[in-house]
């Protein structure tokens, strides 16, 4: 490997292209000649070089929107945190762009793409998680200045501003362990969300730190319905005895909230009254937890804080016109919230 190259002259000297040219094809690989672009790309491959895209894109002209992309929409937990960083985002001079990717990764590419033909200023995005394309979202981040939130993508984006897991479940575990019956753990088999499997090995740890045994119930099911697939698994999991405990801690809230109905199904009263037969806790004080029956314990996320870091990063990003030496990341402890469910 050859010497780390600095900068775009550097590599214009000992590539032998002009820098004009090399501006006009990291702006647009199409826009030169093929046998351009193919020097060009032989020249990246043989140099250590990573072109500073925020510099190059000084020379075009941005437009003040700031493009916002969350998995899905249509799930509370998504829309009330883009909301809050829309109202971040309104109070300046610029636009938000909100897109939702349906939980389709082919649709979060489509999405940045679309974002990158009207030239944002720069980016959120909360990746889908392990299903997202990392080597398409990586260059795109390369190219507009992005920043992740809630779900991480280790060394992608300018920064990433999320919740601190590992916290937030030992507090539950802690909280559950001392007011009843050490909790089994109910989660999707396969999560797509990297913050579940996070979840996942805090709670082994939590556990293990009590010197209890982690019990894991894994549910089977695809895609983003997980009330449905709460309640069609909890279901299973109740008849089945696959509870170690009377005390079920759930990876997210929406999980829980299916397991809440699977249990009324089932005839079985939840709560922590002493006739109550099961108690259950979930993670993310969704915006329905409050309104279930029982209402549900959980752990609260800090939507505002997470919001306003991310915000603030992007637009320390914006405003320095260049990719900083190390990416920050920044994580929020949650807050317990005791209700009636546990």
């Amino acid at each position: 490997m050859s010497k780390k190259i600095k900068n775009m002259e550097e590599f214009a000297a000992v590539s032998g292209i002009s820098r004009p040219t090399l501006s006009k094809f990291f702006n647009d690989p199409n826009s030169v000649r093929t046998s351009t672009k193919q020097r060009i790309e032989a020249a990246l491959e043989r140099y250590d070089y990573q072109p500073n895209l925020y510099a190059v894109n000084q020379n075009r002209r941005l437009t003040k929107n700031i493009g916002i992309v969350v998995p899905n929409l249509s799930d509370p937990f998504f829309a009330k945190i883009a909301r809050v960083i829309e109202d971040h985002i309104l109070q300046t001079s610029f636009r938000p762009v909100l897109l939702g990717s349906h939980g389709r990764p082919e649709l979060e590419i489509e999405n940045l793409e679309n974002l990158r033909s009207i030239k944002p200023a720069g980016v959120l995005l909360a990746p889908i998680g392990r299903a997202s394309d990392r080597q398409h979202i990586e260059a795109f981040c390369k190219e507009v200045p992005t920043v992740l939130f809630d779900a991480n993508i280790e060394g992608v984006g300018e920064a990433f501003v999320g919740s601190n897991n590992e916290h937030s479940i030992g507090i539950m575990v802690d909280y559950l362990c001392r007011t009843g019956e050490p909790p089994s753990f109910f989660e999707m088999k396969s999560p797509t969300n990297p913050n579940a499997i996070k979840r996942r090995n805090a709670y082994i740890t939590a556990m293990e730190a009590l010197g209890y045994t982690p019990h894991l119930v894994q549910a089977e099911g695809e895609g983003w319905e997980f009330e449905d697939i709460g309640f069609k698994q909890g279901l299973r999991a109740l008849r089945e005895g696959k509870f170690s405990t009377n005390t079920v801690l759930c990876s997210n809230d929406r999980l829980a909230i299916g397991l809440l109905s699977a249990a009324f199904e089932e005839g079985l009263r939840v709560g922590i009254d002493p006739n109550c037969a099961l108690r259950i806790a979930g993670h993310d004080d969704h915006p329905f937890s409050q309104f279930t029956c029982p209402t549900l314990t959980t752990v609260s996320q800090d939507y505002e804080a997470i919001a306003k870091r991310s915000v603030e990063a992007l637009f320390d990003t914006i405003d320095a016109k260049t990719s900083g030496d190390s990416r920050e990341e920044t994580l929020f402890d949650g807050r317990l919230v005791m209700r009636s469910s546990a």
